[in-house]
């Protein structure tokens, strides 16, 4: 009897013992796992964290490529309107073309024996309104082109100002703009330089 009971003692403890070393060896497990899918989290995170500040940087360069070809359009833009200014105050070979145009067809239209007045008006006046015609049309070309470049900022991204020297050069088309379309308009109606007196 005494056998049998340190055999069956013997034997529970042993079924204790292992059944505790399965416990540990679980428990075991267990932590290994979740160290290794700790680590693996540790390991991921960063690199989520670089793929992150990787596209940071390009979202940056596709903003300034952006903001610098807005720069370059609105720049060029003022320069035409400026180059429109002096060319409406200035000639150019278009008008100086429908002038010589005018002037022929004024001298095949009106007869030898018309007064001087329609003479003079035929041969010289219509080309000289032609001639103010067409520099008031490139007056007002440089004076929209100019005020849409200073009003383009209002349209585009906020917290960017335009360059200084855009706004120069746009201001100048206006003001050049706006002084050849006054004059054009003045020598239109004979304001200015009107037809000499026939009588």
């Amino acid at each position: 009897m005494g056998t049998k009971t340190v055999d069956e003692a013997g034997a529970e403890t042993g079924t204790e013992a292992k059944r505790d070393e399965q416990t540990v060896d679980v428990t075991k497990t267990g932590t290994s796992a979740d160290n290794g899918t700790e680590t693996e989290a540790y390991a991921t995170e960063p690199a989520e964290e670089q793929d992150e500040n990787d596209e940071t940087p390009a979202d940056g360069d596709d903003t300034a490529e952006a903001g610098q070809a807005a720069g370059v359009g609105q720049g060029a833009a003022a320069v035409v309107s400026a180059g429109l200014g002096v060319v409406s105050l200035t000639g150019s070979w278009v008008a100086t073309v429908a002038a010589a145009r005018e002037t022929l067809v004024g001298q095949l239209q009106t007869s030898s024996n018309a007064s001087v007045a329609t003479q003079v008006k035929e041969v010289y006046g219509d080309a000289w309104a032609t001639t103010a015609l067409i520099g008031g049309l490139f007056a007002l070309a440089a004076l929209i082109v100019g005020v849409v470049v200073l009003v383009r900022p209002a349209f585009g991204a906020p917290g960017k100002p335009q360059a200084a020297w855009i706004k120069s050069v746009a201001w100048a088309g206006v003001s050049l703009g706006v002084v050849g379309l006054v004059l054009a308009v003045a020598k239109y109606s004979d304001i200015i330089l009107g037809l000499p007196s026939t009588s």
